[in-house]
């Protein structure tokens, strides 16, 4: 179509107008096609990418969104927060310490629970043969610290009548995870590519090190006798708790764990020397006998 010079100059305009906005809107198509192939094609030197950043989930809630926002963050630019690390590691040393002192601490008798288990452990490694002292350490290590204490330094609502928010339960697990570090027998190594949370505690790891060792030292120092000090707490319990519990339920859900294993356990009694003079065996067979007719030899 043709205009004059005598035409309207608004004409003009509006229709360059028009040309533009086709002209842009056939440009955003063809770059929308371009994308999808390159994207959706899978052809080979091709890699994928967002355009535009992902959107959060929907149904994740509004603070723990912020908190991944955060979280985000941080990984981009890690120099940034290190500073807030380092002043939030000062205000929070002093109560960390005090929680991994408690846990570790033997001026006071540890539960006879503890002695009398780290002690089976222990007679355990001299029956088998086993020398190796860290072979005996890791056996202790994964009995109580790693499957006890872990789990209440990262869930304190297991004990406390708390709320854990997103920022907290970050603080806990690298505390978690330090005191994991304390009580593992290898050297703690880091490096420059380490992750921000084992630089943290690297100079404080060696000192909690040395505090885990004491702790099963001292122990198996004073765990002579236990034994019978174990049975007199279990014969206390007993008596306190007798007429708040059904001992019969309990008694059956032992017996269901030891029938699983029967015939083994009943060749390890005949096999041991205390369990020989003991006779039992013999006891067991006549339980066996009398919850479900098994079969005996009596």
């Amino acid at each position: 179509m043709a205009i004059g010079t005598g035409g309207s100059p608004d004409i003009c305009q509006t229709m360059t107008s028009q040309r533009s906005s086709r002209a842009l809107e056939e440009t955003q198509h063809s770059a929308a096609l371009q994308v999808d192939t390159h994207v959706g094609g899978g052809e080979e030197g091709l890699r994928l990418w967002h355009l535009v950043k992902s959107s959060e989930d929907p149904e994740i809630p509004k603070h723990r969104k912020s908190s991944m926002r955060e979280r985000e963050r941080a990984k981009a630019i890690p120099e940034i927060y290190l500073t807030r690390l380092l002043s939030m590691k000062g205000t929070l040393q002093k109560f960390v310490d005090d929680v991994f002192v408690a846990i570790l601490n033997t001026k006071r008798p540890p539960p006879i629970a503890v002695r009398f288990f780290f002690d089976f452990l222990d007679d355990m490694a001299e029956k088998h043969g086993i020398d190796d002292p860290e072979t005996v350490h890791i056996w202790k290590t994964n009995s109580l610290p790693l499957r006890f204490w872990v789990n209440i330094l990262k869930n304190p609502q297991f004990v406390f009548d708390v709320q854990v928010t997103d920022s907290v339960d970050a603080v806990l697990s690298v505390i978690a995870q330090t005191f994991i570090d304390s009580c593992t027998t290898s050297e703690h190594k880091v490096g420059r590519d380490s992750p921000v949370n084992k630089l943290l505690y690297a100079r404080e790891i060696p000192r909690y090190k040395q505090l885990v060792e004491r702790y099963y030292s001292d122990i198996h120092s004073a765990a002579s006798g236990c034994y019978q000090e174990m049975n007199s707490t279990l014969t206390e319990l007993s008596g306190s708790f007798g007429s708040d519990m059904n001992s019969l339920v309990a008694l059956l859900e032992l017996y269901k764990y030891i029938n699983k294993y029967y015939d083994q356990i009943i060749t390890s009694l005949e096999e041991d020397g205390a369990g020989q003079k003991m006779q039992l065996a013999y006891r067991l067979q006549q339980v066996a006998a009398l919850v479900e007719n098994k079969v005996t030899d009596l």
